[in-house]
């Protein structure tokens, strides 16, 4: 799930540096880039996922 919304964050902030588009500094493409990198850093962690993450820790 937390790869979806970073996809969608993603994108969010494609649009408002592709567009040009003026914002705060709250709202900057930087931020909604940091926040994706952020929730795909937990997706790939495991957090948020129904199943656990595979560690150095089991074998399958």
């Amino acid at each position: 799930m937390l790869g979806i919304a970073a996809a969608v964050l993603f994108f969010i902030a494609f649009l408002i540096n592709a567009a040009h588009i003026a914002t705060n500094d709250v709202l900057s493409s930087t931020n909604f880039m940091l926040i994706g990198l952020a929730a795909l850093a937990l997706h790939i962690a495991g957090i948020g996922s129904a199943r656990p993450a595979r560690g150095w820790g089991r074998r399958h």
